[in-house]
């Protein structure tokens, strides 16, 4: 459960009065309203009432309003036509093509970064990363703390590979889909961890990092944008558990996934 605080952003002007900071409002209403919105905390395809959020996070409705604009141009809102927004329902189509576009654009940033070259600390810092991995599955269970590691690292990991390619503007897309509720490195994680076969996922996972890592090394672009591609295949995978089998206890994010009739 998020839990929600006040924004404290005020400031003292010099005659003492406190001023707020409308742009650090505006960026931290979006982060919590975001995690709201991906921790379940609010139903899928209802409408945001503006003066609620202004009393539960307590700015004004000026960067509530920008918050919203912000969710909308994400993806995690959609701006209804008498006017304010709702939070968006995906089809089990949308979330299989944001992850598959997902898939493209890291294996575009790693195959860049095997023909243009990358920092050498960048891929110290990836297969030290990997070391910590390959630390937490040694255990043939994973208890929730380690699990808990895996998902930081793992993010860590894809956010090194996109740094090599050392494209801001690719970067800055790929941020983008990073936000959607079933795109990121590590949205269906939480899953696996669930599942009998999570481990195994997991592993097969790692093998595949190792794999890009080698290709970029050797400089074999072509294969390790392959590589990433078939990488994303696994979120495809336990997108059609979630849509079949996961409760919402399990993953409340699921709650913004459209059942099929």
């Amino acid at each position: 459960m998020v839990k929600i605080h006040p924004l404290n952003t005020a400031t003292s002007s010099p005659d003492g009065s406190a001023n707020a900071n409308p742009l650090t409002q505006a960026l931290r209403a979006t982060i919590q309203l975001r995690e709201m919105i991906l921790a379940g905390e609010v139903q899928g395809g209802a409408r945001i009432a503006e003066m609620s959020l202004v009393e539960l996070l307590g700015v004004s409705r000026t960067p509530i309003r920008q918050a919203l604009m912000k969710l909308e141009q994400e993806g995690l809102l959609d701006e209804l036509p008498q006017g304010g927004y709702a939070v968006r329902i995906f089809s089990e189509l949308e979330a299989s093509e944001s992850i598959e576009l997902r898939g493209v654009l890291e294996g575009m940033m790693v195959r860049l970064a095997s023909e243009r070259g990358y920092a050498p600390s960048l891929m110290r810092e990836a297969k030290r990363l990997l070391g910590q991995i390959d630390e937490i599955l040694k255990s043939n269970v994973l208890a929730d703390e380690a699990f808990s590691k895996y998902i930081d690292f793992n993010a860590r990991f894809h956010d090194v590979l996109v740094d090599m390619a050392d494209s801001p503007f690719l970067k800055k897309e790929l941020a983008r889909i990073y936000k959607l509720p079933f795109a990121s490195p590590s949205g269906f994680v939480g899953v696996q961890f669930d599942s009998e076969f999570s481990r195994d996922l997991l592993v097969v996972a790692q093998d595949q990092h190792r794999q890009v890592l080698q290709a970029i090394e050797s400089k074999e672009g072509t294969r390790a944008e392959m590589i990433m591609r078939e990488h994303s295949r696994i979120a495809q995978r336990n997108l059609r558990l979630v849509a079949n089998n996961v409760s919402h206890e399990q993953m409340p994010v699921a709650k913004l996934l459209k059942k099929r009739s």
